[in-house]
């Protein structure tokens, strides 16, 4: 009999071997991003203190977005993390893709918190 492979749980033990190596440090955080099928979120994380430092996502309102699934959505989202982790003095971070694929919305995400001035 075939069993259906659940890709979540396939990108939950991807994430555990990643988190292994990747941990915010107070003074390089870890930019860590979550894809829904509706929504992203994008989170500056102090691993040491375990504090969120700074979030962003599609729920946002000061985003005006037409539709929060795409590729200018996630671009918008990494903007507005890079503007907001930058007024709070955070210049570099480590980037967590969390077990997703460094493409589509995870990378237009990442680009466009690059294009803002946050370096990693």
């Amino acid at each position: 009999m075939l069993k259906k492979v659940n890709s979540n749980k396939k990108r939950q033990k991807r994430q555990l071997r990643i988190r292994k190596t990747v941990s915010g440090a107070p003074e390089r955080p870890r930019l860590n991003v979550y894809r829904s099928l509706n929504h992203i979120y994008a989170q500056v994380i102090d691993d040491v203190a375990g504090k969120t430092l700074v979030s962003a996502s599609t729920l946002e309102k000061d985003l005006n977005l037409s539709s929060t699934g795409n590729k200018e959505a996630a671009k918008e989202v990494g903007k507005l993390v890079a503007k907001k982790a930058l007024e709070k003095g955070i210049e570099t971070v480590v980037f967590d893709r969390a077990g997703y694929l460094y493409h589509g919305r995870v990378k237009e995400l990442a680009e466009g918190a690059r294009e803002a001035g946050l370096k990693f």
